[in-house]
């Protein structure tokens, strides 16, 4: 038995790589443009709100993998657009359009949470809008928001796996193919002990910036 463990594990390591790829470009790719959604949300421009609101509207009331299709099978398919994306990239594209618009609402509701006070205060100190929300609306704002946003980062790490409808080598995908060429399920055991120890170390780095920015508790 640890003998087969231990030569399925390579092959089962390079799945890990690419949805390990996947997780990290989302994350960095969709926090910043969650942010910038919930700002565009909050603005008093209608337009500008509106457009936010139906774009996180659409993204969050329609499933990741029908994005994913979509993006990869039908974006080709419209008339006058005819993008052709390979699967990489199209993944990519269909989890920061998704994420962004789950972060947005986390940072949104962060971000109104704060008292109308401190605004007051910090423009009687002479801050602009811009200082304000960066020296003193955000620190708090990532204090209050890191709970959900440590539970849309693990749900985000589980979600790598639809990428297998693009046959791309994803851990999952290898995984199933060892079962299928072997007829033994040790390879399933073997990739939840993968998404055990992933989640394990995401949920030690969020408890550790919890702790961090303790600090910043109003």
């Amino acid at each position: 038995m640890i003998d087969y463990i231990l030569s399925i594990v390579p092959g089962l390591l390079g799945g890990l790589w690419v949805s390990g790829q996947i997780f990290l470009l989302t994350i960095v790719l969709s926090l910043p443009l969650g942010i910038f959604l919930a700002m565009v949300r909050l603005s008093h421009v209608l337009v500008l709100r509106k457009t936010a609101e139906i774009y996180i509207y659409v993204m969050r009331g329609t499933p990741l993998m029908l994005q994913i299709l979509f993006i990869y099978y039908g974006l080709p398919l419209i008339p006058g657009v005819h993008i052709e994306l390979s699967d990489f990239p199209a993944a990519i594209l269909a989890f920061v359009a998704n994420y962004a618009a789950y972060f947005a609402e986390i940072f949104r509701g962060g971000i109104q949470s704060i008292s109308r006070g401190q605004y007051e205060g910090a423009r009687v100190l002479g801050f602009t809008y811009g200082q304000t929300m960066w020296h003193v609306v955000l620190p708090q704002v990532v204090k209050r928001v890191l709970p959900p946003l440590g539970n849309e980062t693990i749900t985000l790490l589980k979600d790598t796996s639809l990428v297998y409808i693009l046959a791309m080598n994803d851990l999952m995908r290898l995984t199933r193919a060892v079962v299928q060429r072997d007829f033994d399920t040790t390879a399933f055991f073997v990739a939840a002990v993968f998404y055990l120890v992933c989640t394990y170390v995401l949920t030690r780095i969020f408890s550790w910036l919890e702790k961090h920015y303790a600090v910043y508790e109003d």
